[in-house]
């Protein structure tokens, strides 16, 4: 594995970046949940990833979710913003890093499903399978908070 990520671990690296991110709920019209198997750590997660700098936070999301599942989509929402100090992410290149992560909703417009080299498989995952997945549980606080369908979007 090339990432580990740690929560609330007094044992954790300290961070020597911090990456504003964006990740997305993609649903088809079943309401099932796309999420890919990470090749770097082989937990389930959100389609998403780092910001560049010619990027909008819904740009971030909208290229990220091309770039690892082929699949062209419209950001229509938001669950919310994860900024938790705690959660800490370690990669074999030596950086750890904190992660500001704003997630969207969003819906396929087009592209097909193909895998990318940072997945190993891609899937459209009913809600109720959803705890049978080994993913990290900060992957299922937005997938909760997205499932609660909140007035209002998580502040965190």
């Amino acid at each position: 594995m090339t990432r580990t990520e740690y929560y609330d671990d007094p044992n954790a690296p300290k961070p020597n970046s911090m990456v504003v991110a964006a990740s997305a709920v993609v649903t088809d019209e079943q309401g099932r949940i796309l999420l890919q198997r990470r090749r770097d750590n082989d937990l389930w997660a959100l389609p998403g990833g780092g910001m560049e700098l010619t990027d909008s936070l819904p740009g971030t999301a909208v290229r990220e979710v091309k770039e690892e599942t082929g699949l062209d989509v419209q950001i229509t929402g938001l669950v919310g913003t994860y900024t938790d100090p705690k959660h800490i992410i370690a990669y074999a290149d030596g950086e750890v890093r904190r992660q500001f992560n704003v997630c969207f909703t969003a819906r396929v417009v087009g592209g097909q499903l193909a895998i990318s080299d940072e997945s190993t498989e891609l899937r459209f995952v009913q809600p109720a399978e959803l705890a049978e997945l080994p993913m990290h549980h900060t992957q299922r606080l937005r997938l909760r908070h997205f499932l609660e369908h909140r007035e209002q979007p998580h502040l965190g």
